[in-house]
């Protein structure tokens, strides 16, 4: 009805710039109206703050593959082959009284670097072992020893009953800040 409207100043199929990314759309005005451009906003996955890559191309959260319902069925070449291209997985464990993480390498099952508020350097210095501040120096300490044992990327998939908010984000975002690359997967 608008392109009926506005007569020949839509162009179909023309890709429209949003933020940082392009998005497909079936009819852009290209008269005076926005001067061509649809105003979108970007994309933001926590809200206000928007945590990017380095180039700003993409934010750190990334779509887990679909695990196929039929095991007998063809297992894809990304399947096979995820284990060996991303190798190392965090795993974050906060309970009432502790928070821990550990990195893990997937095809050994070997722990890489691993991290808690329950170990005695460590508890010594927290006042609590298990806010935000914990987590933050959980965070800073298990880069620190991913860093020494040549770690800096992980892939992170939270529980099903966990949430990818409050302390297990102060984890993985002081890890972040710290040097660790870590790819947050979300179903």
């Amino acid at each position: 009805m608008l392109k009926q409207a506005f007569g020949k100043a839509w162009s179909k199929g023309v890709y429209a710039y949003g933020g940082n990314r392009a998005m497909p759309c079936l009819y852009v005005p290209t008269s005076d109206v926005h001067n061509g451009q649809v105003h979108c906003a970007p994309r933001s996955f926590f809200g206000v703050e928007d945590f990017l890559d380095d180039d700003n191309s993409r934010p750190y959260t990334y779509q887990k593959e679909k695990k196929s319902k039929n095991p007998t069925k063809h297992i894809s070449f990304k399947q096979r082959t995820v284990a060996y291209i991303e190798p190392f997985t965090l795993d974050v464990f906060i309970s009432k009284r502790f928070v821990s993480a550990s990195i893990t390498h997937r095809v050994t099952t070997k722990q890489v670097a691993t991290a808690g508020t329950n170990s005695k350097d460590i508890k010594a210095v927290l006042k609590s072992r298990c806010d935000i501040p914990a987590c933050l120096a959980v965070g800073q300490i298990l880069a620190d020893r991913a860093r020494e044992a040549d770690v800096y990327t992980a892939a992170y998939t939270p529980r099903d009953r966990d949430k990818f908010e409050g302390k297990i984000r102060a984890v993985v975002q002081s890890l972040i800040d710290n040097g660790i690359d870590v790819k947050v997967y979300l179903d």
